[in-house]
C-alpha cells in the first residue's frame, strides 16, 4: 500500500500513523507492536509541534523579544507523548487510530520510557515551569544536561536499594532534536595569565557541548517552548594509533574521559573524584547555555549594550550559580567589556531560587577543586568577593564577624566557596518557595543578606501544571470537573472554587467516590501485576511518595505502623478501619540512613503482610523505581498524603499540591506550603500535627532529650524496642540498632519522637473521619476545590511579572 503525503486531501489520523509506521518506524502497519505504534504517534506529534515550533522561533527572533532562561540541573519531565496529544488536541483521533490496530491508547502511552532527565521535586518543578512557560506563551528556554542514564533506576533485593543505570535513551527518543551546528567548546583547568590588567586563561583539556532540544508544547495556544539539552563529545573521539596497536583501553580514555559527564545526574561525591565530577557537570552545562544565550543575542542585537534589558537567566538552586563567574568571564576577557560594566549587567540579568533551609544542604565547594578545575573563575569570584566585602564594610563597620558571615569564602577549617552567597550577591532578585521559608530564609540563613539587600528578597511559592498532574494522570476526575463546571480550568486553576457547592450535591459526591475507587482499583491492579502483593481497593490508601531523607520523616510514617500493628495485635477484633500505607522514593547512593529506612520499610511490610492475626486490616507497600508515570497512577488513588517533614526544613513541596488536586486529605506539619494548603482548602479538610518552626527552634536551644520521651510512653517505647531488638529482622537483630541509637542517643534531629503523640492523635482523626464515606468525599472535593492558588501557571506568572520583568499571555479559556 502507497501512502502519498504531497497534496492529499484525505489525511486521517489513521492513514498519517500508518504513513509512520512505514516511513519512519519502517514497519509494516500490519506487523506493527505497541512499541511501533506508540513511535509512529509520537513522529506525528512531532511533525505537529515542530512547525508550531519553528513559527514561535522565527517570531521570537523576528521581534527582537526578552527572554527568560531556566537553568536547571533536572528536569523531571516524565513522558511526552500524552501531553503532546493533549496540547495538540489529538488524544480522541489518535485513540481511534491505534484501536484499528487493535490497541488501546493507554498501552501504547505506556511503551514510551520516562525521560531519566531528573530525580525529585526541584526537576519535576522544572518541568510543570517549562509547561506554564508555554502556556503562557513565554519567550523562555530551559537548560540542562542530557543525561545517559538519569540518575539511576531503583531495584530492591531482599529489602535493599540497588542501583542500576537507566537507559532510557537504549531505543533513542522521539522527541529529541539534534542541533548538528551548535556546540560549544567547553574548557577545564589550566592557568591564568596576566598580562597588566588583562587575564588570559590557557586550559589545560576541552570538550565539546553538543545541543539537543526537545520540544515544550503549551496549551491552549500555538506556544512552543525549547527545552535544550547539552551532550558531551571529546575532542577526539578514540586514540586510533592507540586502538590499532590492540590496546583498546588506552584508545577510549579520552572519550571517556570527557563523556562520562552526561552519564549520570548526580554522580556519588563522597571521594574526590566524584566530587570534581560533579563540579565539571555543572559547569559544563552552565558555560555552554551562557555562551549560547550571549550568542544569541548578539546575533539579534549585535551588541552587548542591552545584554540585561533582553536576557533574564535564572538559577533554579545552587547548582548552576557558576553561572555568575561564567558570564563575567565571557564579558571581561572574550568581550572586553569594562569590569564595572559587567558587574552592573551581570546583576541585572540573573535571579535566583532558593530550595532549602538546611546550611548543610547549601553547595560549597573547595578552593583548591576551583583553583585545579576553573582557574579564571576562582580569580573572578575572589574579586567579586573582595568588592563585595568592601561594600558590605559599609554597611556594619568594624563588625569582622559580620564580614566572615557573609563572606563568599568560608575561611574556618578547609577554604570553600559558598555557591548560595555567589547567587545571592550575583542576582537582583530571590525567592524562597513557599510563605514559610522565604520569611525563614530571611530570618534565619541569609539574614544578614536580607540586612544588606531587604528588597531582593521576595516569595513565589510553587505550583504544579494540572494539565499533567489532573487533566493527564485523573482523566475520570477531570472529565467530572469538565462535565460540572467546564473545561477552563486547566488554564484558570481557580475555577476550580466553582466545585465547593457540589459538595453538597449527592450525584456529584457518588461521581466522585467512583472515580476515587476506580483509581485505587487501578493501582491495586498494578501491585498485584507487578509486586505480587494483594491490597483491599477499600483500605485507606496512605500514600507518602518522595527522595528518602530524615527530614522527610518516612521513619515517623513507620513508628505508626508498627504502632497500629501492635494495637492490633492486642484487640485483633476491634473494628479497624482497614489501611494500605504506600511508600516510594529514591535514597541517594551513598546515604547510609536513608538506605536503612528503605530496608525497615520491607522488613516491616514482610512482617505485617503476613501476619493472619493483621489479615487486609493493615498493609505495608513500597513501590520502587518511583518516577513521573508511576506518580500519574499513585496520586489520584491517594486518600492520605503524608506530609510529615519537621516543621523548618521543607522549602515547600510539591508532592502535596498534586495529591491534593487528585482529591487526598494532607496530614502533614505547619511545614512548606502546607500552610498555605491549610489557608485554601480550610482548617476542617487536613489533619495538622506536631510542633511550629518557631517551637522547634525552642526545643533545640532547650536542651531536648528524647529519651525521656521514649520513657514516658510506653506505645513509643514498644515500638522503638521492637525495632532495635531484631523483631523485624530476626535474622540479624542488631540491623536497625543504629537507626533507634540516632533516635535516643544521636539527639533526633528530626523531632521524630517530639511529634510522635501529636502524629498519632492526628492519625486517629483520620480513622474517625473515613468511617464516614460520606463526610470524607464532601472533605476531598473541598481539598480539589481549594487547588486553584497551587497552579504553576500562577507561580510562572509571578516570575514574570516580579522578577523577569516580562508580560505573560492572559489565560485562555
Amino acid at each position: 500500500m502507497k501512502f502519498d503525503r504531497r497534496n492529499r486531501s484525505d489525511r486521517t489520523a489513521l492513514s498519517e500513523l500508518n504513513y509512520h509506521l512505514l516511513t519512519t518506524v519502517g514497519v509494516s502497519p500490519e506487523e506493527a507492536t505497541p512499541s511501533d505504534l506508540m513511535r509512529a504517534v509520537a513522529h506525528e506529534a512531532r511533525q505537529q509541534l515542530a512547525e508550531r515550533w519553528v513559527h514561535t522561533q522565527a517570531a521570537e527572533r523576528a521581534a527582537k523579544v526578552r527572554r527568560v532562561y531556566y537553568l536547571s540541573m533536572e528536569f523531571l519531565i516524565g513522558r511526552s507523548l500524552g501531553n503532546a496529544l493533549d496540547a495538540l488536541e489529538l488524544r480522541d483521533d489518535a485513540a481511534a487510530a491505534v484501536q484499528d490496530h487493535a490497541r488501546r491508547l493507554e498501552d501504547v502511552e505506556e511503551q514510551e520510557p520516562d525521560a531519566a532527565l531528573g530525580n525529585g521535586g526541584l526537576g519535576r518543578l522544572a518541568a510543570c515551569f517549562l509547561d506554564s512557560m508555554a502556556t503562557l506563551a513565554l519567550p523562555s528556554f530551559g537548560y540542562g544536561i542530557r543525561y545517559e542514564y538519569g540518575m539511576f533506576a531503583q531495584d530492591i533485593l531482599d529489602g535493599r536499594q540497588v542501583e542500576h543505570p537507566d537507559p532510557w535513551l537504549a531505543d533513542g527518543t522521539p522527541w529529541e532534536f539534534p542541533r548538528a551546528g551548535i556546540n560549544v567548546a567547553v574548557c577545564f583547568g589550566g592557568w591564568v595569565e596576566q598580562r597588566g590588567e588583562v587575564s588570559v586563561w590557557h586550559p589545560a583539556g576541552e570538550v565539546r557541548a553538543k545541543a539537543c532540544d526537545m520540544v515544550i508544547p503549551g496549551h491552549g495556544t500555538r506556544h512552543v517552548g525549547t527545552l535544550r539539552l547539552w551532550k558531551p563529545a571529546a575532542p577526539a573521539h578514540i586514540d586510533l594509533r592507540a586502538f590499532n596497536s590492540g590496546d583498546y583501553a588506552r584508545a577510549a580514555e579520552v572519550k571517556n574521559e570527557f563523556e562520562n559527564i552526561s552519564w549520570v545526574l548526580y554522580p556519588n561525591d563522597s571521594t574526590p573524584a566524584g566530587r570534581e565530577l560533579r563540579l565539571r557537570q555543572e559547569y559544563f552545562f552552565v558555560a555552554a547555555s551562557v555562551h549560547d544565550i550571549v550568542s544569541r543575542h548578539l546575533a539579534e542585537h549585535g551588541g552587548l549594550g542591552n545584554l540585561a534589558d533582553k536576557v533574564a537567566i535564572h538559577l533554579n538552586d545552587t547548582h548552576p550559580a557558576i553561572a555568575v563567574a561564567e558570564l563575567m568571564r565571557l564579558l571581561l576577557d572574550q568581550h572586553a567589556v569594562a569590569w564595572v560594566d559587567a558587574w552592573a549587567q551581570c546583576r541585572r540579568v540573573f535571579s535566583y531560587t532558593n530550595h532549602t533551609l538546611m546550611p548543610e544542604a547549601l553547595e560549597t565547594w573547595p578552593v583548591g577543586l576551583l583553583q585545579q578545575v576553573l582557574p579564571r573563575h576562582l580569580q573572578i569570584i575572589l574579586r567579586i568577593n573582595h568588592d563585595f566585602l568592601v561594600e558590605a564594610a559599609h554597611h556594619r563597620p568594624g563588625d569582622d564577624d559580620f564580614l566572615r558571615r557573609v563572606s563568599l569564602i568560608e575561611e574556618a577549617g578547609e577554604r570553600r566557596v559558598r555557591m548560595a552567597h555567589l547567587s545571592i550577591v550575583g542576582s537582583h532578585k530571590v525567592n524562597g518557595v513557599s510563605a514559610l521559608h522565604s520569611t525563614l530564609l530571611v530570618k534565619t540563613i541569609f539574614a544578614d543578606f536580607a540586612s544588606l539587600y531587604p528588597e531582593r528578597f521576595t516569595n513565589v511559592t510553587n505550583g504544579v501544571t494540572p494539565r499533567r498532574w489532573l487533566a493527564q494522570a485523573n482523566p475520570g476526575l477531570a472529565a467530572l470537573i469538565d462535565r460540572s463546571i467546564g473545561s477552563g480550568w486547566r488554564q484558570e486553576l481557580d475555577r476550580l472554587r466553582e466545585l465547593e457547592p457540589l459538595a453538597d450535591n449527592a450525584d456529584f459526591r457518588a461521581a466522585f467516590a467512583r472515580i476515587k475507587r476506580a483509581n485505587k482499583e487501578r493501582l491495586a491492579t498494578w501491585m498485584a501485576r507487578e509486586l505480587g502483593l494483594t491490597v483491599d481497593p477499600g483500605s485507606l490508601f496512605d500514600v507518602q511518595v518522595k527522595r528518602i531523607h530524615e527530614y522527610k520523616r518516612q521513619l515517623l510514617n513507620l513508628l505508626h505502623v508498627v504502632t497500629r500493628y501492635h494495637a492490633i495485635l492486642l484487640n485483633p477484633r476491634a473494628d479497624w478501619v482497614p489501611r494500605t500505607v504506600i511508600f516510594a522514593g529514591k535514597a541517594a547512593s551513598s546515604y547510609h540512613m536513608a538506605k536503612q529506612i528503605i530496608r525497615l520499610i520491607h522488613d516491616v511490610g514482610a512482617v505485617v503482610n503476613n501476619d493472619p492475626l493483621v489479615g487486609d486490616r493493615l498493609k505495608v507497600v513500597f513501590v520502587p523505581d518511583y518516577g513521573v508515570s508511576i506518580a500519574e497512577c499513585i496520586m489520584p488513588a491517594a486518600d492520605l498524603s503524608e506530609q510529615i517533614s519537621t516543621a523548618g526544613t521543607e522549602a515547600s513541596g510539591t508532592g502535596n499540591m498534586k495529591l491534593a488536586l487528585n482529591g487526598a486529605l494532607t496530614i502533614g506539619t505547619e511545614d512548606g506550603a502546607n500552610i498555605e494548603i491549610r489557608d485554601q482548602v480550610g482548617d476542617a479538610n487536613i489533619f495538622l500535627f506536631g510542633h511550629k518552626a518557631h517551637e522547634i527552634a525552642e526545643l533545640n536551644r532547650g536542651g531536648y532529650q528524647p529519651l525521656r520521651l521514649y520513657e514516658a510512653d510506653a506505645r513509643l517505647k514498644a515500638v522503638l524496642d521492637a525495632i532495635a531488638s531484631g523483631r523485624f529482622s530476626p535474622e540479624e537483630p542488631d540491623r536497625y540498632r543504629g537507626v533507634v541509637d540516632a533516635l535516643l542517643w544521636g539527639g533526633d534531629h528530626y523531632k521524630l519522637l517530639a511529634d510522635y503523640d501529636s502524629y498519632l492523635v492526628a492519625q486517629q482523626r483520620v480513622d474517625a473521619l473515613f468511617r464516614d464515606g460520606e463526610r470524607w468525599v464532601r472533605h476531598a472535593i473541598a481539598n480539589v476545590a481549594g487547588m486553584g492558588a497551587f497552579s504553576s501557571d500562577r507561580s510562572v506568572g509571578t516570575y514574570a511579572s516580579q522578577i523577569w520583568n516580562m508580560q505573560p499571555r492572559a489565560p485562555q479559556p
